[in-house]
């Protein structure tokens, strides 16, 4: 599970017609989780539940979530080829014996496999990148058509389902249009915010925003999916977004990557023009991105069923959150939680821009900080953990003992698992948190630095990656990596030298 839940709710709970099984993400005001079907019904076989604990809003703030969910379900009423995350139905838990789930909200939600932003950590440039950006785009013409704005379009809020189609999910930011613009809260994500908003007022409804701010998210998604780069130079947020806004001042240019194919050039640069008016509509976008992507019309999807939505009451009205999962890279949009800053946490140390995932950046960051040897990095034990599991904390591999993000034998674990030193009072089981895994990893490389012979040859970093999955007596015996770990040795050298900011060793 990853670390911590939210709303914490055990294997095998039920709510409603739903047996709660593995979970699958966590933010800071909801909790996401893998469900079956108990028993016959219409409803699919699995779905995924999003918990949301009681006291999440003020009255105000949960009548206006009210009139939300029933615009929301409207909106999806009216589209005939949906390419938005479905909600099923909502469920309040009655459960006074759980005061920690009693009063909760339950969203019901279509079951995805991933998102778009973990697709391209494990495997940038996919093959299939341009089908997907088609269905993406689809989903924006349909939000816009229906006048809608999403608002925060981004990786992390596309997600992919099991017949390799793409949903637009999180519609925490949209906003219906009145005339030519929305208004949504002031906050949005850098990489893919317009420059016009950059530096635009914030008014008592929040800030306005056009479709045109969908379209330059647009093209910087697609750039990056196509390119493996952001289409603006920096090495942060905030480099990418001051690049921004000098574009949009006329003193610099776009930089497109020399690898973004031809039939895109010109697709990207008419998403990504300088002014809101200069950029192409959603529609002759769409036109575009099937004519490139060499798709015409993509398969058509099966009408959505009919959302069952539950408003009788108060807490009910949450079930906003919007038709999508949103908490998969969740620090907290509000209650104080500045997003893009734990995005950007420790980016003089952590690259910011080549996939790793915010909800474990800040985890990663102090998790090396333990440890005041200069060989163990953030760089390193994000390297580890993209070569050993792919960042993926529900890990299991029981036939090497190994389980978690950091790959752990629980009988190993025991022993780093406390600052103090000594041993757990009992071996831990599976599933084994982040928190605890990727905590340990740094007392544990603390202490095998040290342990290792001066002069072996290769990347001293390297050498620790390689005593972790064997020994510190094993490296120095072999005088150096062991046969047996090369490949795992060079994916370490591989992501060590992705993550390691320009400059740093």
């Amino acid at each position: 599970m990853t670390e911590p839940y939210a709303v914490s709710v055990p294997k095998g709970y039920r709510v409603g017609v739903w047996e709660v099984r593995e979970p699958i993400a966590t933010g800071a005001f909801g909790s996401v989780y893998a469900a079956r079907r108990a028993g016959e019904g219409e409803l699919p076989r699995t779905a995924a539940l999003k918990f949301l604990p009681t006291g999440t809003g003020t009255p105000r703030q949960l009548a206006h979530l009210r009139d939300l969910v029933e615009r929301e379900v409207e909106l999806h009423r009216r589209l005939t080829r949906p390419r938005l995350v479905r909600m099923y139905e909502t469920l309040v838990v009655d459960d006074p014996q759980r005061p920690d789930l009693d009063g909760a909200t339950v969203l019901v939600l279509e079951k995805a496999e991933g998102s778009l932003s973990a697709r391209l950590a494990a495997s940038p440039r996919p093959g299939d990148g341009p089908a997907l950006l088609t269905h993406i785009c689809e989903g924006l013409a349909q939000l816009h058509r229906a006048g809608w704005v999403h608002g925060d379009l981004k990786p992390a809020n596309v997600l992919l389902m099991q017949d390799g189609s793409a949903r637009l999910a999180d519609f925490n930011m949209a906003a219906e249009l009145e005339g030519t613009h929305a208004y949504t809260p002031a906050f949005s994500t850098p990489d893919y915010t317009p420059p016009e908003l950059l530096w635009s007022e914030i008014g008592e409804r929040g800030r306005r925003i056009r479709p045109s701010a969908d379209v330059w998210a647009f093209g910087v998604l697609a750039h990056l999916v196509l390119t493996d780069s952001f289409p603006l130079p920096g090495g942060t947020p905030s480099a990418r977004r001051d690049a921004a806004v000098a574009y949009a001042r006329g003193t610099d240019e776009l930089r497109l990557s020399p690898e973004l194919p031809d039939a895109w050039r010109e697709i990207v640069r008419c998403a990504l023009a300088r002014t809101h008016a200069d950029r192409i509509g959603t529609e002759a976008l769409l036109r575009r991105v099937e004519a490139a992507a060499g798709s015409g019309c993509s398969p058509r999807i099966p009408r959505a069923r009919r959302p069952r939505v539950v408003l009788g009451t108060v807490a009910a009205t949450v079930a906003v959150a919007a038709l999508g999962y949103g908490v998969s890279t969740w620090t907290g949009h509000g209650g104080g939680t500045d997003h893009s800053a734990l995005a950007s946490y420790g980016a003089s140390e952590l690259r910011t821009d080549k996939g790793v995932p915010v909800v474990y950046r800040k985890l990663i960051v102090d998790s090396a900080h333990i440890c005041p040897r200069p060989d163990v990095t953030p760089a390193l034990i994000a390297a580890m953990l993209k070569a050993g599991s792919n960042f993926n904390p529900d890990l299991s591999d029981p036939g090497k003992q190994e389980f978690g993000i950091a790959r752990w034998t629980p009988r190993v674990l025991r022993w780093w698992m406390r600052d103090d030193g000594i041993p757990a009072p009992a071996t831990p089981t599976p599933p084994l948190s982040p928190s605890v895994s990727i905590k340990s990893m740094g007392r544990y490389l603390c202490f095998i630095d040290p342990h290792l012979k001066a002069g072996l040859p290769g990347d001293k970093r390297v050498l620790v990656a390689a005593a972790y999955q064997t020994s510190y007596g094993k490296v120095n015996d072999t005088g150096g990596v062991p046969p047996e770990y090369s490949d795992y040795s060079a994916r370490v050298a591989h992501w060590l030298k992705e993550y390691t900011p320009p400059g740093k060793k």
